[in-house]
């Protein structure tokens, strides 16, 4: 049977370093390739050796995807190509292309040059490993070879974060990376299609976390922001170059220019004019507003907001200083830290997740006293403040992920063990699908249903919806046609489609049902007991009684006949085509549970010389035994109910009454009861 198997090589139960592999169907691929923010040492980077065991790695993978370009996703790939042994393709879309090598750079440069790491990559391996990339758009369908083929969906998040379905014939997973279902005020909400893959992998950072409103998170902010430099302070927003940074900076540039502030907005030396590029490069990617607008004004062009020097940082008075990496782990936003931390006075904002063993981290958990560099201890007096501007999904964000692709089944990635957890359980409970949350080095096999795929025909398509109701939600709809394959394609296409293509003529294929009936009547008399019987118990069909002496309800044929060997039973031929087999075995069953019907009560035998007596007969029966015997549904047009023939008139004067019409001759029909009713 065929399965899917997935080994988290990183940020399985914990969050950075993110790397899975995914077997599918006999393909291999590796989703991300990122290093962990709270190492120094080979701990860093994912656990390569459970793919390098047979030596043969790149024959081994298929192909390399990165999500976005965070370097938690992104950060050990020149060392996995250039230094495990890497050669195959790696797919990443073009925002992620065009900034990826940079910030890898950046991150070399503070590793190596400043701290004098060994076992790194160069800039070099990093120029060779992206020779090897190939970019996407979105929403393109890449084949990566004969049967392994990805397609890329809008993750939000990051400029260029993208979510990936990776499928092998009728097999699929897709792996969303990080990505945001609310939008800001720069980039638009993720989205994916109902694509019902076999597996959904998926980030779960804020678990267990519903974010407050919006707007009431960014009042706090600049609140806190004014408030700290109105009292003399400095203000420390760590970030990430390209993100939550542009985020920010417009909220405050807007703040600033309504309430006409004059305290300096800095921000890291060179970034400001890289995201003014890249966003205008790759200006698609940005929401709706910010494309509308980009030609009038760009939003990136910051009036408040300056190139950051060194030397600011030891300036008197109250500023606010954007600086990068986000999580205190190094670089210029730890440089600023270090010399701010011991005053009361000055304020660090962070406003995104930190990985345990960064500094971020650990001012959130409590800690005011360090232990950096050197075994030099830093007191730490600043407030630090947690504001969630982070753009990762919340807990309910996550749920409508995976609600709108309707997967088999989920696998979180990327989050905390008890989080994890948590949400395992929401999912499995509220939405029903199994969930897994496999740790590093863990596997999880999942078997899955083999299926064929089958196109349907547009015309069949536009029949059904013609002819019948609208679908309603997570209720399958049946469709009728013929299955033809073609050239090892199969399509479902109407009859007259399927007959035409292959030269065929139709033939129509009829069942009939033997109802045998215990009546001593005649064939005609009995179907006509049948009919009045399903007139009355059918309201919604049309039931017709035939000249022959049949009855059809629809299209569905039923006939009396009486078998030579028992003429004291009677049967009844029941005949539908394949169109109607649900009504047919229904009349069936309702026929074979009305054996018995009640038969009408017998009316007196009229007597013609002595009419007078006849209609006294008559007029001592009730108005509803003659309406529920089957010719008292028959009055003639001439006689209106209840009206008897006068004693001395003759039965032939034209008036009549309805019980007359019934036993009358023909001869004095008129226009009333149809002569078949006597033959």
């Amino acid at each position: 049977m065929p399965e899917i198997r997935v080994t988290p090589l990183g940020a399985g139960q914990d969050v950075g370093r993110s790397c899975i592999l995914v077997s599918i169907a006999g393909k291999n691929v590796m989703l991300d390739c990122g290093m962990h923010m709270g190492f120094n040492d080979d701990r860093r980077f994912p656990d390569f050796s459970y793919i390098t065991q047979n030596g043969r790695l790149t024959d081994f993978l298929d192909c390399v995807i990165i999500s976005h370009f965070h370097l938690d996703h992104c950060g050990a790939l020149p060392y996995f190509s250039e230094m495990v042994g890497y050669d195959g393709p790696i797919y990443m879309t073009h925002p992620t292309q065009a900034i990826c090598p940079i910030l890898l750079e950046d991150y070399r440069k503070i590793a190596v040059d400043k701290k004098g790491e060994a076992n790194f990559f160069t800039s070099q391996m990093i120029k060779d490993c992206m020779k090897k990339v190939v970019a996407v758009h979105l929403h393109q369908t890449v084949q990566v070879d004969d049967e392994l083929e990805i397609k890329a969906y809008y993750a939000g998040h990051v400029l260029g974060a993208a979510m990936f379905q990776i499928k092998v014939g009728s097999e699929s997973v897709v792996y969303t990376g990080d990505y945001n279902m609310t939008p800001d005020r720069h980039l638009g909400a993720a989205w994916i299609d109902k694509c019902r893959p076999n597996l959904l992998i998926t980030e779960s950072t804020y678990a267990t976390t519903i974010r407050d409103s919006k707007r009431c998170r960014e009042r706090d902010f600049l609140k806190k922001v004014h408030e700290t430099v109105e009292r003399g302070g400095k203000v420390l927003i760590p970030v990430f170059a390209l993100g939550r940074a542009q985020e920010l900076c417009i909220l405050l540039e807007t703040f600033w220019e309504r309430m006409n502030l004059k305290v300096p907005i800095y921000f890291s030396t060179g970034l400001t004019e890289k995201a003014n590029h890249y966003y205008k490069l790759f200006i698609p990617w940005t929401n709706q507003k910010i494309r509308k607008t980009f030609v009038q004004r760009n939003m990136f062009e910051f009036k408040h907001i300056k190139a950051f020097d060194r030397a600011f940082a030891d300036n008197p008075g109250p500023m606010v200083v954007f600086a990068t990496p986000g999580m205190l782990h190094a670089g210029q936003s730890l440089q600023i830290f270090r010399k701010w931390a011991g005053n009361e006075k000055n304020m660090v904002i962070m406003p995104g997740y930190c990985v345990q063993g960064t500094v971020g981290h650990k001012i959130l958990s409590g800690q005011r006293k360090l232990e950096m560099e050197g075994r030099q201890v830093l007191e730490v007096k600043m407030q630090v403040e947690y504001m969630s501007f982070s753009a990762h999904a919340d807990a309910k964000g996550i749920m409508q992920l995976v609600g709108q692709a309707e997967p088999e089944s989920v696998l979180l990635v990327h989050g905390e063990a008890k989080k994890m957890e948590f949400l395992k359980q929401k999912i499995e409970q509220e939405l029903r699908v199994s969930c897994y949350m496999p740790a590093n080095g863990e596997t999880v096999t999942l078997p899955t249903s083999p299926s064929i795929p089958v196109g349907i025909s547009l015309g069949l398509l536009k029949r059904e919806m013609v002819q019948g109701l609208l679908p309603e939600a997570k209720k399958p709809r049946l469709l009728h046609g013929t299955l033809i394959m073609k050239d090892s394609n199969f399509r479902l296409v109407s009859s007259e489609q399927a007959l035409k293509e292959l030269g065929l003529a139709e033939h129509q294929l009829r069942f009939t049902c033997r109802v045998h009936l215990h009546d001593t009547r005649k064939e005609q008399e009995m179907a006509l007991r049948v009919y009045s019987h399903l007139k009355s118990v059918l309201k919604d069909h049309c039931v017709q009684h035939l000249p022959d002496g049949s009855v059809t309800v629809e299209s569905i044929l039923i006939q009396a006949a009486a078998p030579s060997e028992d003429p004291g039973t009677k049967v009844l031929l029941v005949s539908w085509t394949y169109q109607d087999e649900e009504l047919g075995s229904f009349l069936t069953s309702l026929l074979k549970k009305g054996r018995h019907l009640t038969q009408p009560p017998p009316l007196p035998s009229p007597s013609w010389t002595e009419p007078g007596l006849h209609f006294r007969t008559v007029g001592a029966l009730s108005e509803q035994t003659l309406r529920s015997h089957p010719w008292g549904q028959r009055p003639c047009v001439m006689c209106p109910p209840r009206q008897l023939f006068p004693a001395k008139e003759k039965l032939g004067s034209g008036l009549s009454c309805l019980y007359s019409c019934a036993w009358a001759p023909k001869r004095w029909l008129g226009q009333g009861v149809p002569d078949s009713s006597f033959q």
